[in-house]
Formats: C-alpha cells, sequence, structure tokens
C-alpha cells in the first residue's frame, strides 16, 4: 500500500520515536541515546537503544531495529500502512486514500482471512458448545460455577469428538487448506489426514486488544494429554505478547491489574466482578507481556497459585514486572490453591480484602528467601541478611534504595546502618554503575560472540561495508572527504547498496542524513530492519580512541575499494576489456596507499 512519501515523513516527524516506544518499553537515558530490555526477546539486561538523534532503534542482542513504524510494524504485528494510520490518528493527522500494490494486498489479505477464519471457528465452537454433542462440556462449565452470561462474554465453546467436522465445515465455507495450515486450527498428518487440532475440548478464544479472535485455549474432556493445549504461532498470533482477558481487563476502572495463571481464573475473577484479571496464555510470564501491561497500568497483584510452582512463578515475574517500570504485590492465597477455589469458598469481598493486604513483591522475595534460613542460628541468620543484601543491590536508585534498607531493618530489628554497610562491602562499588553495566552487557556479550565468529571473507566485507555506512551516520563530515574516492557504486552487497544510493543521493541534495527518512523507503519490516542494522554496526576494541577509529576507518575504506576495483577487474576481463583491465591494476596499488585524515 502506498501514502504519498510526503504524508510518510510528516507522520514519522510528528511521532517521536522516544515518546512512541516509552509507551511500550520503560527506557533510561544512556549517554546520547535511551536504554531498555528489549521488547523482542526476553533479556535480564538492556541492549535496547533508542536514539533521539537518528529517530531509529536498535537491539545489539537479537539485531531487531528500524523507525518508529518498524518499531510498530514489529511490536503490534501490522502492516507498513497500518503502522502509517495508527501513528497519523496518535497525531492527528488526516491520511488521503490508499492504494494497495500486489504484495500489500497479500500480506494485508492473510492477516484478515485468518483473523476471518478464527472467528468462524471461534462462532462454530460457540454453538457445538449449545448442541447435543456439546452437553458434557457445558456440564464441565456449569460445574465450574459459570453463569450462561460469562460462558457468553468469554465466548466459551466446544471442539467435537468427531475429529473431521470443524474442518468440513470450514471447507464448505470455501476456505482453503492452505490457509487452514497457516491458522493453527488443523493438524496436517499423512497417516490420519487432515483434522481438528483441538478435537473433544472446551474451547477459550483468544482476543486480541481489539477483541479479534487471534488463537484459541483448549481444555480436554476427560484424560487426554495434554490438559491444555495452545495454538501455535501464526502470523496474527504471538502468546509472548498477548495476555488472555485483556481485552476486557484494559477497560477496568481500577488502577490496577491482576495477574493469574490460568483462564478458568481469569474467567471466575471477571464473573466476580474483578474486571481487570488477565493470565499469560499457557506459558510462563514473559518480559513482552510486562510490558504489555505497562501501557495499561503501572500496578500489579499477582495472584499465582499458592503451591510451589506458584511460588516460583511469581519470583520469576517480579524482576520482569520491576523491569518494565510497574509496582508488584503478591496476593496471599492460602489456604486455598488459587483465585477460583478462594472465591468459591469464602467469596468476593474476601478476596477483595486478601488484595488491600497484598504483600509488597521484595517483602514476599525476602520472605521466601527467609525460609532457607535458620532464623534461631546466628550463622544460619547472618548468611540470610547477607542474602538480604545482595538482594538490595538491585535498587539502582539511592533512594529507593536506602528506603528498602530502612524497611527491611525494622522489619527484622536491626540496625539500618548495619544492613547499609552490609550492603555497600558486598556492592563493593557495584551499586552505583549497576545501570551503565547492564546497558552495555548485551553490546560486550555481542562483540565477544562477534570476535570468536570465524567469518568468510564475504562475511568480511559485508562487515565493512556497514561499519561504512554507520561512520557515515555518525559524522556526515566524512562524504566530503569520500567524494572521489568510494561513494554507493562501491558498496556490492544490493540491500547495502540500495541503502547506500539513497543516503549519498540525500546528502548531495541536502548537505545532510535522515536515517529514519531513508528507512521508510523499505516497506518490508525484514528489510528495515537489516538497513537499521547497517546504521548501528560497532567499531572495534579501540572504538573510543579518535586515532583508532581514523585508521580503522581508512583500513575499511581500502578493502571496499580493494573488493569493488576486483569486481571491476573481473567483468572487464570476461569481457576482453585488457586496456580497462589494465588500468583497475595500476588503480588498485595506487588505493592501498590512501589515507583520509579526520581532521
Amino acid at each position: 500500500m502506498y501514502y504519498p512519501e510526503e504524508i510518510i515523513e510528516e507522520v514519522r516527524q510528528r511521532n517521536d520515536i522516544v515518546e512512541v516506544i516509552s509507551s511500550y518499553v520503560r527506557l533510561q537515558k544512556r549517554g546520547a541515546n535511551h536504554m531498555g530490555l528489549c521488547p523482542f526477546h526476553n533479556e535480564k539486561s538492556p541492549s535496547f537503544s533508542v536514539s533521539a538523534a537518528k529517530q531509529m532503534y536498535y537491539c545489539f542482542g537479537c539485531g531487531k531495529g528500524g523507525n518508529v513504524f518498524t518499531f510498530l510494524m514489529e511490536y503490534e504485528n501490522e502492516t507498513f500502512g497500518e503502522a502509517v494510520k495508527a501513528l497519523a490518528d496518535r497525531a492527528g493527522i488526516h491520511l488521503p486514500e490508499q492504494e494497495y500494490d500486489a504484495e500489500a494486498k497479500k500480506r494485508a489479505g492473510l492477516r484478515s482471512r485468518l483473523l476471518e477464519v478464527n472467528k468462524e471457528a471461534a462462532t462454530y465452537y460457540f454453538y457445538q458448545l449449545r448442541s447435543e454433542k456439546g452437553r458434557a462440556a457445558m456440564e464441565y462449565l456449569k460445574g465450574r460455577a459459570l453463569s450462561n452470561e460469562t460462558i457468553r462474554e468469554f465466548g466459551l465453546g466446544f471442539s467435537s469428538q468427531n475429529s473431521k467436522e470443524l474442518y468440513r465445515y470450514l471447507k464448505s465455507k470455501g476456505y482453503e487448506d492452505e490457509l487452514l495450515r497457516q491458522s493453527g486450527l488443523m493438524t496436517f498428518d499423512e497417516a490420519r489426514g487432515v483434522y481438528d487440532k483441538f478435537w473433544n475440548r472446551v474451547m477459550f478464544p483468544i482476543f486480541d486488544t481489539n477483541s479479534r479472535v487471534i488463537g484459541f485455549g483448549g481444555r480436554v474432556m476427560g484424560d487426554g494429554s495434554p490438559k491444555y493445549l495452545n495454538s501455535p504461532e501464526t502470523a496474527v498470533f504471538d502468546k509472548s505478547r498477548n495476555l488472555y482477558g485483556l481485552h476486557r481487563a484494559r477497560l477496568s476502572r481500577e488502577k490496577y491489574m491482576l495477574v493469574c495463571e490460568g483462564y478458568m481464573d481469569v474467567i471466575s475473577l471477571h464473573q466476580a466482578g474483578f474486571t481487570n484479571a488477565v493470565a499469560s496464555l499457557g506459558t510462563a510470564f514473559t518480559g513482552l507481556q510486562a510490558n504489555l501491561l505497562k501501557r495499561y497500568t503501572g500496578e500489579v497483584v499477582l495472584t499465582y497459585d499458592s503451591d510451589a510452582a506458584g511460588i516460583k512463578a511469581a519470583l520469576r515475574a517480579i524482576p520482569m514486572m520491576k523491569e518494565a517500570g510497574i509496582t508488584t504485590k503478591v496476593l496471599n492465597m492460602k489456604p486455598y490453591k488459587d483465585p477460583d477455589e478462594f472465591i468459591k469458598a469464602l467469596g468476593a469481598e474476601a478476596f477483595r480484602e486478601r488484595i488491600r493486604e497484598a504483600q509488597n513483591s521484595f517483602y514476599f522475595e525476602i520472605s521466601v528467601l527467609e525460609q532457607d534460613y535458620d532464623m534461631q542460628d546466628p550463622e544460619s541468620k547472618t548468611k540470610f541478611f547477607q542474602a538480604v543484601a545482595r538482594r538490595l543491590l538491585v535498587f539502582a536508585d539511592d533512594l529507593e534504595r536506602n528506603t528498602y534498607i530502612e524497611a527491611v531493618a525494622s522489619r527484622y530489628f536491626i540496625p539500618a546502618e548495619q544492613l547499609r554497610s552490609l550492603v555497600n562491602r558486598l556492592g563493593a562499588g557495584y551499586v552505583n554503575v549497576l545501570p551503565e553495566q547492564a546497558g552495555y552487557t548485551g553490546w560486550e556479550e555481542r562483540r565477544e560472540r562477534a570476535s570468536k565468529k570465524k567469518q568468510t571473507a564475504e562475511e568480511g566485507l559485508k562487515q565493512s561495508q556497514r561499519l561504512l555506512l554507520t561512520w557515515l551516520i555518525e559524522r556526515p563530515e566524512l562524504f566530503d572527504k569520500l567524494k572521489g574516492v568510494v561513494d554507493e557504486n562501491d558498496i556490492l552487497e544490493p540491500l547495502y547498496h540500495q541503502a547506500a544510493a539513497l543516503l549519498f543521493q540525500e546528502y548531495r541534495e541536502t548537505g545532510a542524513v535522515n536515517p529514519a527518512r531513508l528507512l521508510s523507503q523499505f516497506e518490508s519490516k525484514e528489510e528495515q530492519t537489516e538497513v537499521a542494522a547497517l546504521f548501528h554496526t560497532l567499531p572495534t576494541e579501540e572504538e573510543l580512541d579518535e586515532k583508532a577509529q581514523e585508521k580503522a576507518f581508512n583500513e575499511t575504506i581500502r578493502r571496499i575499494k580493494k573488493m569493488s576495483l576486483e569486481e571491476a577487474a573481473k567483468k572487464a576481463s570476461e569481457q576482453g576489456n585488457m586496456e580497462r583491465f589494465g588500468k583497475i591494476i595500476q588503480e588498485q596499488a595506487r588505493w592501498q596507499k590512501l589515507y583520509i585524515s579526520w581532521e
């Protein structure tokens, strides 16, 4: 799909990338850039960089990168046109009517058709539950004390024991096998043929925040395995970036969210009046889901099961919530296992009281930690306080850390100064540099991996081309120094050449470069990501040394020019143009002595 270039650029300029990404990811200023945990892969140390100057982002851990359009395309799983429209709406810009090209129609068509077939399947499951075939499933739901209204509101359904029925139904609606394969609804097996992946299960449609069915969860009837089954990832469903019940919970007036373990917990809580409950989708809670929650709330109450697995899950989720900037509390469910069981036994008001009494997440962590120590034994008790002191090191802010030190000291009846001294000794200076260390961990790991990787000559040339483009973005004055030496025609890798051509052309026309605008010339998010990486290639060990960078720059230029001339010589030889071949050989000797000063 196409919008006029000037409209796309206006939309991009009116949506500051730091502001947009900050609504999804917790960012902290680190020098010229902002750093945070990458929303596209799970990580403990921030390697996700957002540049206000370049209006670009890049993750040194997973390699994702781009401009504000790319970010929405990746995070919200949108097409380029959908991202442009969303950002135009955000900035109050009226867009002209869209024009579609064939490829854009194909991509948009796949997403819309998957959503369409999911809706059709959800409707089919919904009516199956109310048929004679669904009687046992309906009795199961009624046995869980769910009302007809709740069953309807969550679109619950049933997948028949006849594993071929849904397939025949969807085929009668005109859906082709390839679409059904990509929907994740069907299993294609050489021996058994095509059958419903969820046969003989109570069905839980999974909705996105726009209330569109993007996937399903199914609970088996009887003793089958696995007990719960979820849709595989598709073009419209990514379980690590969605939360069950969020389409309803985001509309709640409560200032906090309840995070549960299972679908039934969410449904039971909503039925009891707690319409702010959500759950992860059959997997452990992820940092990406924490970032998603941050868009709707700054406070979460964990209502995980009270058993060992639930405690472990809570301990795993707490640091993710903290990194996302969410205040977290933990609800005490005992003596009951889960919210559903608790509410059935004691009622909604007792549960609301437990929410009011929910424990600060740090207190919860140290109370669990305390169980590993004998507090009556002086040696064991000392080790406990040392463990607590190490936990206090996670608070980078001095005020926050001191507040917790005083609170823990008061709780365990020890002098605050003694605990503070212990924290400082164990930290050995580490406390004050923790954020900076965390901010560059991804870069250090990436550089170490790169140094161990045996690169081929071809990869070495690609790296040189990436380095040159990064330098040109960082130091546009180098364009003038390269006149008559290197230009876009010396960049041989096809995509790199395309990016270089746009870059050199913009500098010739305007005397400046705008990498974020350049990215908009590439509609595919895969291409945008790859081009963004061209502008974030880290120099080697001595990157902070100006002279060393100048030397590395010249080595890079010579390598690129050498390969460019070798390619030209090869073509001249193949064409039998020996005069041209001889001149190129002479040029190669001259370029090896080239040195460009940065001064």
